[in-house]
Parts: C-alpha cells; sequence; structure tokens
C-alpha cells in the first residue's frame, strides 16, 4: 500500500503536464475503471484514472509513473473478458477513450488510421462510405474499441474466413516501456524489414507498451451474404455439421452455434420466439459471389441436413437473417441478465469441435453447474458460458472446477486456452500449461525487454512475474 505522500506526488507530476479535465477525480467514477466484464477476477484499487487525448499526454503519463514506478493499466472500452483490464493497487489506469480520430482511410491503399479509442463499428461504418471493409468483428463490436480489439488480438463472427486483428494490422505508434515514443510496422502492402514489432504488440494485452496509433489494413466490401440456419437436438449434432462443412471443403463467412440456454435468455429479453423453434441453432454465412455463392449455400445446407439437422433452411429474407445474427450478438448480455457469468474462450481444431462440446457437458453434469454455449464454430473458437446464482458461493466454486475442466479439455484435444479474449487474470495458469517452461521464459524475456522496470499491466499473462527492484 503506497502512502498518501506518495499519491499526492503522482497526481501533482501527472497534472503537471497534461490540460485541465484529464485526470478523473470523482470518487463516485473511479470504481467503474477498475475491472472489466471478466466475473470473479480481482482487481485493486488506482491510485489515479487519466484520459489522455495525445500520444504526448501519453508520454508524460508513461515517464511520470517511471519516475515513481507506478504500474499502468491500460484499458480501453472495458468490455474484456478475461480480466486483463482490471486495476492493479495504487497503479495508474490509462483510459484510451477519448482517443476517438479516424484520421485517415485510404482508398487506394485500402488503409486506415485511427486511435485506440475508436469503436470497432464506428470505423467500419466510415470505411464502408468508401466502398471497404474492416473485417474483425467481435460481438462487442458496437461498444468495444480498436485499441482493445489489438490488445486482445480480438476475432469474431467473420474471422472464420478472414482472420483476426492481427491479420489486419500495420503499423502501429506506442509509447515503450522506457518513455519513447515509437513507430513500428509499416503503410506498405509488404514489408519484411527487421523483426515483427507490430505484430508482436498485437495481443500483448497492454503488457509491453501503450498504444497510441493504429494503422489497419481494409479489404473492398463485400457482395451480400447467402445465410443458412439450422435447428439441431443437440450441441453435439450441431458440431458434427461444423465438422461436415470443414469435410465438404467450404470456408463460410461465417458459422456460429448458439444453444438454447441462450435462446432462451434472449427471448425473454427481446422475444424472438427462437427457443420455441430450435434446440441449439447453427448459423451459416457464404459471401462468395454469384454461383459459387448458391453452390456454397445448397453444400452448407446439404451438411446441415446430413449431420441430423431437424431443420434447416437457406433464409431468403435478409432482416430476418440480420435478425438471427443480432440474436447471436445479444446472447452474452442476455445470459448476464440471469446472473455471474464466467466466460471461456477455448479454441480447437475444427475436427475436435464435437468433441469438445461433448466434453463440456460433462464438465456441467460432473459440477452440477449450468453452461450455455455460443460458438465461432467454424474455427473452433467455443465460448462456454457458466452461469451462477448471485451470492451462491458454493456455486461459484463448482463453476470454476467447471471452468478448469474445460481449458483441461481444450488443451488435451490439442487445443488452446484463448482464442480472441486473451488471457488476463482468469487464464493464468492454463497458459502457463499451454506454453511449458520454456516458451514461458522467452515471453518473460520479451516483456523484460520492453518493459525493463515491469510497469506495464504488472501480473496479467503471465503467472509469478518476477519482482523488479
Amino acid at each position: 500500500m503506497r502512502s498518501e505522500a506518495w499519491r499526492g506526488e503522482l497526481a501533482g507530476e501527472l497534472a503537471r503536464g497534461l490540460p485541465a479535465g484529464r485526470i478523473v477525480t470523482d470518487p463516485a467514477v473511479i470504481p467503474g475503471y477498475a475491472h472489466d466484464e471478466a466475473e470473479w477476477a480481482p482487481y485493486g484499487t488506482p491510485a489515479a484514472v487519466v484520459r489522455p487525448r495525445t500520444a504526448d499526454e501519453v508520454r508524460h503519463i508513461v515517464r511520470v509513473c517511471l519516475r515513481l514506478g507506478a504500474p499502468i493499466v491500460p484499458r480501453g472500452a472495458g468490455t474484456g473478458l478475461s480480466g486483463g483490464a482490471n486495476a492493479v493497487e495504487d497503479c495508474v489506469v490509462v483510459s484510451t477513450e477519448a482517443m476517438t480520430a479516424i484520421k485517415e482511410i485510404d482508398p487506394r491503399e485500402r488503409l486506415a488510421v485511427v486511435e485506440p479509442g475508436v469503436v470497432n463499428d464506428h470505423l467500419r461504418a466510415a470505411c464502408a462510405e468508401h466502398g471497404l471493409w474492416y473485417p474483425p468483428d467481435p460481438a462487442s463490436s458496437p461498444w468495444s474499441t480498436i485499441g482493445g480489439n489489438v490488445a486482445t488480438n480480438a476475432g469474431g463472427l467473420c474471422c472464420v474466413k478472414y482472420g483476426v486483428t492481427r491479420d489486419y494490422v500495420l503499423g502501429l505508434q506506442f509509447v515503450t516501456g522506457t518513455g519513447e515514443l515509437v513507430r513500428v510496422g509499416r503503410r506498405t502492402a509488404k514489408g519484411v524489414a527487421g523483426y515483427d514489432l507490430a505484430g508482436l504488440m498485437v495481443g500483448s494485452e497492454g503488457t509491453l507498451g501503450l498504444i497510441t496509433e493504429i494503422t489497419v489494413r481494409l479489404r473492398p466490401a463485400r457482395e451480400p451474404e447467402h445465410t443458412v440456419a439450422g435447428h439441431f437436438s443437440s450441441v453435439v449434432d450441431a458440431g458434427r455439421a461444423v465438422g461436415a462443412v470443414a469435410e465438404a471443403g467450404l470456408i463460410p463467412s461465417a458459422l456460429e452455434l448458439v444453444d438454447r440456454h441462450c435462446l432462451a435468455a434472449v427471448d425473454e429479453w427481446k422475444h424472438m420466439g427462437l427457443s420455441t423453434e430450435a434446440d441449439v441453432l447453427l448459423l451459416g454465412r457464404t459471401d462468395a459471389p454469384g454461383p459459387q455463392g448458391e453452390l456454397e449455400a445448397n453444400t452448407m445446407l446439404a451438411c446441415f441436413e446430413q449431420a441430423g439437422a431437424t431443420y434447416a433452411v437457406r433464409s431468403t429474407d435478409p432482416y430476418e437473417a440480420d435478425a438471427l445474427f443480432e440474436a447471436r450478438r445479444l446472447a452474452y448480455p442476455a445470459l448476464e441478465r440471469l446472473g455471474p457469468v464466467l466466460t471461456e474462450d477455448i479454441c480447437v481444431p475444427k475436427s475436435a469441435v464435437p468433441g469438445m462440446l461433448a466434453r463440456i457437458e460433462e464438465a456441467a453434469a460432473r459440477h452440477d453447474t449450468l453452461i450455455a454455449n455460443i460458438a465461432h464454430a467454424g474455427d473452433g473458437n467455443l465460448h462456454p458460458l457458466l452461469i451462477t446464482r448471485p451470492g451462491d458461493e458454493a456455486a461459484k466454486r463448482r463453476a470454476q472446477a467447471a471452468f478448469e475442466d474445460i481449458i483441461a479439455a481444450a488443451l488435451e484435444l490439442g487445443g488452446t486456452v484463448t482464442g480472441e479474449h486473451g488471457v488476463g487474470l482468469l487464464k493464468r495458469d492454463g497458459f502457463s500449461t499451454e506454453a511449458g517452461p520454456a516458451v514461458l521464459a522467452l515471453n518473460r524475456a520479451v516483456k523484460d525487454a520492453l518493459d525493463p522496470q515491469g510497469i506495464f499491466n504488472p501480473g496479467k499473462v503471465m503467472a509469478c512475474q518476477p519482482e523488479r527492484t
């Protein structure tokens, strides 16, 4: 615990280099910056919350924290689900929410330059005005920011075909662990000089530096998609349909699974009538143009039927199709209305999807825990949602045990502990198991090189980081 004198010195040093209004002082507001949306991930009380607007202001904040030994916890919109933005005691939370400029959209080079506080959907809308498209689309895209997406290497619904955030980051500007403002990466279509430091920063969860600007690759706008919907009597049957789509050689533009618990929660909230029609809903899309799109949609429909769909159809109404995908995006907030939700984010090989879904059901039964399932099923990224009643500590312990069993099962099936939410606090032990001692040592060496004083997001990603003296 730091002294009041130290906190006063920190506040004074920060204020001397910042315009008025950058530092949050309202005690009713500060707690809202202390954690993200990860249930049960621990968090401390920040010594200060700062909302810079420029890269120079960010550099000033970092240099003050270096001088006084204050930890820095970067924060975007706070929509994370792993505890990666959770405050540590007496840290400085640096919120990029006011850094919202879309500085450039270049249709010829197909790139955009943005500040980290730009909301994902806002960038997509701005690109659409130029006939361009930014593909990464996490379910939180109406609220999450590009900076946060970069920090966790976020994915989304269309990433089964188009890849995750790292595939679209060309360059970055960030403040280093020595207080320097640097640029890495490129604006050119090709570039292989030196180590890929921009790629290294993507997915680093704020542990290596503070990002102040991002240059992203864009794609041409797509043709309208064909949508296929299938109803299944179990998640395992739906998983078999996912395998059948892969075996048919299709690369859908989306392939999403929503189980009966999610459908019921969305119905209770939005009255869409989905849970009366299906125990499990599998939604597929293809954006291939012309006859190829027709062929792929028909092939996907046949895969659903052959895998045991109780009902499968190609949607001819674009509004109905969009409503189905909107239900998928609403699943998590709908479940949150029922009680605390502990969110998993494992990813397994596509061939292992049916087996992994079965293992999730076994974990639910073994630990007497309600587990709902939503999934980017087409790329094996599954999101089991463990739901408990508020204040039920026994249920919480059971859910945590199921959480650990699911991670272990994913690793046994050749998977990974996170596909897009990041390691943060909740997956540190799982990441240690997945990586092993030698790879953990490499990660720590990178951390030490880029953040020699260990001030950036300490305690996240890797457990048992050595203390700095």
